[in-house]
């Protein structure tokens, strides 16, 4: 099976009331250990990848070891470009193979975001790229992307109908209150379940997406901290939120900063627990190993896209 674009999985997703993971990669054992966790639990993947990862890891690298998952695991796998700036950029992804691409003009007027992300829907889908587009800002620094509280704000539900129309994205991430990086919340976390309800009504059947929906599982902070590292006060979304989100209208759910810390939290144990070790694969083995177990878990308790396949 070739990459897949978005649209039939995410279709499904909204059918069946789960979402599809989408993880951020950036270098080979972390794609190993998600494609891993996939095969098993037989589920869809999108792969997604910043631009800060595609600056580090070179895309044509990163597509050549998707390529590879595609061809060991047979599953429905989509290549997606996250947060995509600009036009330029989502072309240059589109160009490398990308079967997805995210073109966040959200910073932006709500004209010039209807007139940007409307251009990159055109190129993508003479080429068959499925395109999701940002209404609302999130808050909150992850890679490239650094938007302040000040900055931030919730969709508005009234605005969702006219730009789906307009532009003709294939799915649309909404601000409800989650935010990018690992230190998400100061007080209770809480998510507008109201504007996705409403979102939802105004745009029955149509894929939403959350970003910044990272949960920041305690145990990998409190491992962290152990052995040397600094995260006091990391916090994530709540996983019982990200369930509800899914069983709702929400049918791709972006994780990054989860990843990190399990891959971080591994490392640090291992150099804690082996002060000997200079091979990376002695180490690098069981962060692969690590990822796949937080993907599985995702998979199963937070998405509900286990089976699917």
């Amino acid at each position: 099976m070739p990459l897949v674009n978005t649209k039939e999985m995410l279709l499904k997703a909204y059918q069946g009331g789960y979402a599809v993971g989408a993880f951020n990669v950036n270098n080979m054992e972390i794609i190993q250990g998600v494609v891993a966790a996939g095969i098993e639990e037989k589920s869809p993947l999108i792969l997604q990848v910043s631009s800060g990862a595609r600056k580090y890891a070179n895309p044509l690298y990163l597509k050549s070891l998707v390529d590879c998952a595609v061809k060991e695991s047979g599953l429905p796998i989509a290549l997606h470009l996250d947060h995509g700036d600009s036009y330029e950029l989502c072309v240059s992804a589109i160009n490398d193979g990308f079967t997805s691409v995210m073109i966040d003009a959200s910073h932006h007027s709500f004209e010039e975001n209807i007139k940007v992300t409307k251009k990159v829907v055109e190129y993508a889908h003479a080429r068959n790229v499925t395109v999701e587009a940002e209404l609302g800002r999130l808050a909150g620094i992850e890679d490239d992307v650094n938007v302040s509280e000040k900055d931030s704000a919730y969709t508005d539900p009234s605005q969702v109908e006219e730009f789906v129309q307009r532009t003709g994205v294939d799915s649309l991430a909404i601000a409800i209150g989650t935010s990018h990086g690992a230190f998400k919340f100061k007080g209770e976390p809480k998510l507008r379940f109201d504007i996705l309800e409403e979102v939802s009504k105004r745009l029955p059947e149509f894929p939403i997406v959350l970003h910044g929906a990272s949960s920041v599982l305690q145990e990998y902070v409190q491992t962290i901290q152990k052995y040397g590292g600094s995260m006091e006060g990391a916090r994530g979304i709540p996983e019982d939120m990200l369930r509800k989100a899914a069983s709702m209208a929400v049918c791709k759910i972006n994780i990054d900063s989860d990843l990190r810390m399990a891959f971080t939290a591994s490392i640090r144990k291992h150099f804690n627990d082996n002060p000997s070790h200079f091979d990376p694969r002695q180490y690098l083995s069981p962060a692969r190993e690590s990822i796949k177990q937080l993907v599985k878990h995702k998979i199963i308790s937070v998405l509900g896209c286990n089976n699917k396949v």
